[in-house]
């Protein structure tokens, strides 16, 4: 008997969105639904390249829209979790500081319940274990990258 292969992890992608704050250094955008804080990010569609799912999802969950990617399309992923899936993060930055929750039509309301500017060590202490890697990623790139707020 041939023992049953795993089905293949479900990819989500999303970007570690960063932003300069002349006073503050680099700051991280955190959305919050229920009792989780994370980046924005979500499933990756059928035939749907995955940095492209990214960038459509920050937009769609913050609608921001001027991301730059200094880092290129590099990425870090998590190891498996839920029903086997997979989040792929990339690492932008903005330069935009108002983000909206927009309302999602399907939902009536928008998918995230709070949404914050925070440094590394809030960031480092709000994300799940999960995510921590991520913030720690993200966090070592930008300090090769000069914060000019």
């Amino acid at each position: 008997m041939r023992p049953q292969a795993k089905p293949a992890a479900l990819l989500s992608a999303g970007v570690a969105v960063a932003r300069c704050d002349a006073r503050a250094g680099w700051l991280f955008l955190l959305l919050r639904v229920y009792r989780s804080w994370d980046f924005p990010k979500g499933m990756v569609e059928p035939a749907e390249d995955p940095f492209a799912a990214a960038v459509r999802e920050v937009r769609e969950e913050s609608t921001i829209a001027d991301l730059e990617f200094p880092f290129g399309q590099d990425f870090v992923e998590t190891g498996p979790y839920g029903r086997n899936k997979v989040a792929r993060y990339y690492l932008g930055v903005t330069r935009t500081a108002q983000v909206t929750l927009p309302v999602v039509p399907e939902l009536g309301k928008p998918e995230h319940h709070e949404w914050r500017w925070v440094d590394f060590e809030q960031a480092a202490g709000m994300v799940s274990p999960r995510v921590l890697p991520v913030v720690e990623w993200a966090q070592q790139r930008l300090d090769t990258e000069r914060c000019s707020g």
